[in-house]
């Protein structure tokens, strides 16, 4: 099993968080002060604490570490500064035209399925197209909040329907080693562990571009058929909010001919 690791910025420095994202983004102090235009000197005194940022700078920093929002304030609380990232509830007022943006993609998407989740893959919206990828789920897994990946890979959720379980699996754990890897998220190091320790009959290749690969496909029964899909991620751009910000919308679409005809069908049975 892979383990990992993860940080929190609980009483913890802002030097010490700032340095510690540098290194997570694997650059020497040099890259860092090169990108950010600052002296070598006075990021080695910020790290250490010899010199304290000011508001402006730790926002310049992250922004060139490329930071979530949600760690952006971390680093100023940490500064002795207020955060200036706003979580809004999705279902407060303030969001209604985000609310409207995601229903109008989704909508637009059908006949084939979409789905939007938050930064841990909970599912927080979905088209009527998804139903199909869901028929023999197990009920327990669609209780909110509901997880898409745990809902993927679960024995008893659409892992019992995959074809290429094994393939699928790999690529799925491979994205979210990757998330981990720049957000440094505890709880999406627990998932990973759990969805680690989940059976699977089938052969689990390294993820990597294989002769003629373009995309890793979901290759899913649907009673006699096999359906063909690729995916899609969509993400808001230059958000200023951190619900809007960990918001994304995985859209599939179909990867050969007949899967299209079958989804066109379901729509329009006439």
């Amino acid at each position: 099993m892979v383990g990992f690791v993860t940080t929190t910025s609980a009483s913890r420095p802002v030097g010490e968080l700032l340095r510690q994202w540098r290194e997570r983004r694997r650059m020497s102090q040099m890259d860092l002060a090169i990108q950010a235009d600052i002296s070598t000197r006075h990021l080695s005194f910020v790290e250490t604490g010899r010199s304290k940022p000011s508001r402006d700078m730790i926002l310049h920093l992250a922004e060139e570490l490329d930071l979530p929002l949600r760690e952006r304030n971390h680093l100023l609380l940490a500064g002795g500064f207020a955060p200036v990232f706003a979580e809004t509830p999705l279902s407060s007022p303030e969001m209604a035209s985000v609310r409207e943006a995601l229903g109008q993609v989704l909508r637009g998407h059908e006949p084939h399925p979409a789905v939007v989740v938050d930064q841990r893959w909970n599912l927080v919206d979905r088209n009527s197209a998804t139903g199909l990828m869901l028929r023999g789920v197990a009920p327990e897994l669609l209780e909110p909040p509901v997880n898409v990946l745990r809902l993927s890979l679960h024995p008893k959720g659409m892992a019992q329907r995959i074809l290429n379980l094994g393939e699928w699996r790999a690529h799925l754990l491979h994205r979210l080693r990757r998330q981990i890897s720049l957000t440094a998220d505890p709880d999406l190091a627990a998932l990973w562990r759990e969805l680690d320790d989940y059976p699977c009959d089938q052969p689990e290749p390294e993820i990597g571009a294989g002769p003629g690969q373009i995309v890793i496909p979901l290759r899913l029964r649907r009673g006699y058929r096999e359906l063909v899909f690729f995916s899609t991620m969509t993400t808001f751009g230059t958000p200023l909010d951190i619900t809007v910000a960990e918001l994304a919308v995985e859209a599939y679409f179909p990867a050969n001919p007949e899967t299209a005809a079958y989804l066109q069908h379901q729509h329009h049975p006439d």
